[in-house]
């Protein structure tokens, strides 16, 4: 039985570049990327995003709004 497998060469490029994206896509999940802020001051998150100028105020009043509900927040 023979020990090499030949495939066309754009087939091989695309499972290389599906395999750089798993492995990116696992060290961003072993970095934690999900874990909770290491803030539990709502107005001072809220502070700190408003500071960006990166989102609009419907967001930012939806995103203050789901921290206040947050059991997180609540201590």
């Amino acid at each position: 039985m023979p020990r090499t497998i030949s495939i066309p060469r754009n087939e091989y490029r695309e499972l290389r570049q599906i395999a750089r994206r798993f492995e990116l896509l696992r060290r961003l999940v072993e970095l934690d990327t999900f874990s909770p802020p290491p803030i539990r001051n709502v107005n001072r998150v809220m502070r700190e995003f408003r500071k960006t100028s990166r989102y609009s105020e419907p967001f930012l009043k939806s995103l203050e709004r789901g921290l206040r509900e947050s059991s997180y927040f609540l201590g």
